[in-house]
C-alpha cells in the first residue's frame, strides 16, 4: 500500500457535533479515492489556507458508514475543520501509520479502553471485531471522558454487541446516573481473562500509561497491549522529525504500538 504524498481533494457529504467543541466529518472523494485505510491509521487532514494536522480515521468505508474523522477544535487548523458544512472541501494526504491489527487478538478476549476523543480512533476497531464475533473471545468496551458532556458516540456505544461495555466520567453533573473516576475503575465489571486478552487502548497520555500499567499489573502481558502514541507530527512521512519519541517516529513506526515498547518512552518529554 502507498500513501498519497500531496492534498486529496475531498468532499463533506455529512457531519455532526459529538461534543460542545468536537465534530465528525464524514468525507466522499471529490475524484480519485486514497489507498485503504486500516483501522487506528491516520491522515494528514488539510484545511486549504489555514494547515493540516494529523487525525486517526474514526470511520472506515462499509455498510453503513463512510469514511470519516473526527476533529476536536484545540487550534487554527483543527477550529476551520470544525467550521466545515455539507459540501466544502477538505484535503487529505495519506494514510498515514500503523494500525490496530486487530487480528492479533484472534481467538483472545478483546478489551477495549478509551479516554475522552479516544474512543474516535477505536470505533473503526470495534466496528471490524463485533462484525466477526467467532473469531474473537469476549469483547469488552469501556470509556472515560472529563464529563459527560465529553463522552461521544454514546449512541453507538450502547448498540454495540459486546460482553460488557462501561462508561464513567471524572466530574458527573446532577444528571449522571453512571460510573465515577478514572476508567480502570470498570475493570472489576469487565469479562476477560488477562492472559488471553488483547487489549488497545487509547486517550491521554496519563491515563494511557495508568491504564497500560493496571492491565500488565493484572496480567494481561504488555506486547498484548496495543496503545495508540500522539507526538507532533508535521510531514507524516519520517522526515522531520517532529514526531520523534526516542528511537520511533510516530508517523512511521506508530502511532499505534505494543505497550512493551511504549512503556519505557513514556517518559521521554515532547519537543
Amino acid at each position: 500500500m502507498t500513501t498519497c504524498p500531496v492534498p486529496v481533494g475531498y468532499r463533506v457529504s455529512d457531519r455532526w457535533d459529538e461534543t460542545h467543541d468536537t465534530v465528525t466529518l464524514r468525507l466522499e472523494p471529490a475524484g480519485r479515492p486514497l489507498a485503504p485505510f486500516a483501522p487506528g491509521q491516520f491522515a494528514m487532514v488539510c484545511a486549504f489556507g489555514v494547515g493540516e494536522i494529523p487525525v486517526s480515521v474514526s470511520s472506515l468505508p462499509t455498510v453503513g458508514h463512510g469514511l470519516a474523522h473526527t476533529v476536536r477544535e484545540a487550534g487554527p487548523v483543527s477550529a476551520a475543520l470544525c467550521r466545515k458544512r455539507i459540501g466544502d472541501t477538505v484535503g487529505l494526504r495519506g494514510p498515514f501509520g500503523t494500525g490496530w491489527g486487530p487480528e492479533q487478538a484472534y481467538g483472545r478476549d478483546v478489551l477495549v479502553v478509551a479516554g475522552g476523543i479516544g474512543l474516535a480512533p477505536l470505533r473503526p476497531l470495534v466496528r471490524h471485531v463485533v462484525a466477526e464475533p467467532s473469531l474473537y473471545g469476549r469483547v469488552n468496551v469501556l470509556a472515560g471522558a472529563r464529563t459527560p458532556g465529553d463522552l461521544i458516540s454514546r449512541v453507538e456505544t450502547r448498540r454495540w454487541p459486546t460482553a460488557y461495555t462501561g462508561v464513567t466520567v471524572d466530574h458527573p453533573d446532577r444528571y449522571w446516573r453512571g460510573e465515577t473516576g478514572p476508567v480502570t475503575r470498570l475493570f472489576d465489571g469487565a469479562h476477560f481473562d488477562p492472559a488471553r486478552t488483547t487489549a488497545f487502548v487509547c486517550g491521554p497520555e496519563p491515563m494511557l500509561r495508568a491504564t497500560a500499567r493496571d492491565l500488565v499489573h493484572r496480567g494481561v502481558p504488555a506486547d498484548r497491549i496495543r496503545v495508540s502514541l500522539e507526538r507532533a507530527m508535521r510531514c507524516a512521512t519520517g522526515h522531520c522529525g517532529h514526531c520523534r519519541l526516542g528511537p520511533v517516529l510516530l508517523c512511521r513506526d506508530g502511532p499505534v504500538i505494543g505497550f512493551d515498547r511504549a512503556d519505557p518512552l513514556l517518559s521521554t518529554r515532547e519537543p
